[in-house]
């Protein structure tokens, strides 16, 4: 009980300021509720339509999901030109020409409220907008400019996307086409340039290559013979002095083994070197069946009358069998030649197909690259293009308005009760909170238990200060004076302000729009 005393006198004694702070924000509050115009307030809802095609059948190019583009949609109706055509164009305040730009964007983006919803899942995208001026066709016309910018956002959004989309494919397509005709042109001369050693001719050449080496041992096996049969023209006339070939007469058996040696020993040159065992044991043989040809044909010489006018003519038969030898000799070795040019050709080609067929092998992957993407692009293509047309005769996803802006006939701001109320319930707080901040301010002790606390010293007894009756009488006067001049001075300072520095409505019109909030 004794402190509720305590905190009681100090109540009183502190009074006055408590008495100046409250008195000063109720009646400010008092008559900004009382002098604030009255404010209508427009509403229009919109929601985001699901596309008209089901998206199994053709999508659209334009898939953000709803509420990004309500946040999106919210964001560009916010924005600092928006604000201001819309305000210069419907004069949304009465004296918009002496407001400077920042007030008139801070003042419409106060008075207007957007409500978006649907983030979460199954739940339908709506948007809804609310604008408070202070006359109702202000409002409702705000509103619909605020539709018809939000409508042409959201369709030149979604135009713009699709239209870009569309663009880019038909872009990397050409290009895409572009890089497949120089990749193909690429191969092209390749192929021209490297067409001996192309990898697919290389079976044909590989039996190409075999053919001539076979030619080749042929044409040597078959100059072999001829220079075998010229050796024995030769060791026929000067043995036997005749020129006779195996057609003119019979052979004997050593000639017959003669020229079967001879063969063999023709066929194992070709294969063998002149050192290999087998071509020694030929050649030994060839030697021993020569000799005894030789032999033979000296005793058939002897036996012979040695006609005088055939000896005559055998030089010159001879001459032309040697020269017939001779002549394809020389054929066959030209067709060596040429076989071995042919061959070493080959041989140059078949070694340079590994590296050819590398670097081609690497350009026809590239080319299946792109061959690949071309194809991807070209569906993404007719893609884009299927949502290029849904988008152009708006069939995809679109703000549809559900709520036309209608002209309110009530007004439904301000609040007069709550500014009024919670104007003086602030600032009695508000003196309290004056009171309560000055007692921690002063440390004075008032009480003997504030003796105690602070001193540390307890006393027999305390005696109050007596006051006279002419003091209290005094006391009680200066407190009534200082009462009424609050209780009229201050409401009369703030009437003042409000007529010759700037009405009060203005003041909290200003600080609405400073805070963001409307009451």
């Amino acid at each position: 009980m004794d402190n509720i005393r305590y905190y009681f006198s100090i109540f009183r004694r502190r009074f006055s300021y408590f008495l100046i702070v409250a008195m000063v924000i109720s009646a400010a509050s008092i008559i900004a509720a009382m002098s604030l115009p009255p404010a209508y307030e427009s509403r229009a809802v919109l929601v985001m339509e699901s596309p008209q095609i089901p998206e199994e059948l053709a999508a659209s190019t334009v898939q953000a999901p709803a509420y990004q583009q309500l946040q999106l949609v919210q964001q560009h109706l916010l924005a600092r030109e928006n604000m201001l055509d819309v305000a210069y164009k419907l004069k949304a305040f009465p004296k918009i020409d002496e407001m400077n730009p920042d007030a008139i964007v801070a003042a419409m983006r106060a008075r207007t409220t957007i409500r978006a919803k649907g983030a979460r899942r199954g739940e339908a995208p709506i948007m809804t907008i609310q604008f408070e001026a202070s006359n109702p066709r202000i409002a409702a016309g705000v509103l619909n400019d605020y539709l018809v910018l939000i409508q042409a956002r959201d369709a030149e959004f979604r135009r713009g996307r699709s239209g870009e989309t569309l663009d880019f494919f038909v872009r990397e397509v050409d290009r895409l086409s572009a890089a497949l005709d120089a990749q193909s042109k690429r191969i092209l001369e390749f192929k021209q340039k490297n067409s001996g050693a192309l990898p697919e001719s290389l079976e044909f050449r590989l039996s190409q290559q075999s053919v001539f080496q076979d030619r080749i041992t042929q044409v040597d096996r078959d100059v072999s013979d001829l220079n075998s049969q010229r050796d024995r023209l030769k060791q026929l006339y000067e043995l036997t002095g005749n020129v006779e070939t195996p057609l003119d007469r019979r052979k004997t058996p050593e000639e017959a083994a003669l020229e079967a040696a001879e063969n063999e020993l023709a066929d194992a040159l070709a294969i063998y070197s002149a050192t290999n065992p087998r071509v020694k044991v030929l050649q030994a043989r060839v030697d021993r069946l020569l000799q005894s040809v030789s032999v033979a044909a000296q005793a058939n010489l002897n036996e012979e009358d040695g006609d005088t006018s055939n000896t005559e003519q055998l030089p010159a038969v001879l001459a032309v069998q040697l020269s017939e030898v001779d002549s394809r000799v020389a054929a066959l070795m030209e067709q060596k030649i040429q076989a071995q040019e042919r061959l070493k050709l080959l041989d140059a080609s078949i070694s340079r197909t590994p590296e050819v067929s590398i670097v081609l092998e690497e350009m026809e992957r590239e080319y299946g690259a792109l061959e690949g993407q071309y194809a991807q692009a070209q569906d993404r293509l007719a893609k884009a293009q299927t949502g290029d047309q849904i988008e152009t005769r708006a069939r995809g996803q679109r703000l549809s308005v559900i709520e036309q802006p209608s002209v309110p006939t009530q007004p439904t701001k301000p609040n007069r009760i709550m500014i009024a109320g919670g104007g003086t319930s602030f600032g009695i707080l508000l003196g309290l909170g004056l009171i309560v901040l000055l007692e921690m301010l002063n440390s004075a002790p008032r009480r003997p238990e504030d003796i105690v606390s602070k001193l540390g010293i307890t006393p027999l007894t305390t005696i109050p200060y007596v006051q006279t009756q002419g003091q209290q009488v005094r006391l009680r006067l200066r407190r009534i004076v200082i009462a009424l001049l609050i209780a009229l001075g201050v409401p009369t300072a703030i009437y003042m302000v409000h007529i010759h520095y700037l009405p009060l409505d203005l003041i909290a019109d200003k600080i609405m729009n400073k805070l963001g909030v409307r009451w």
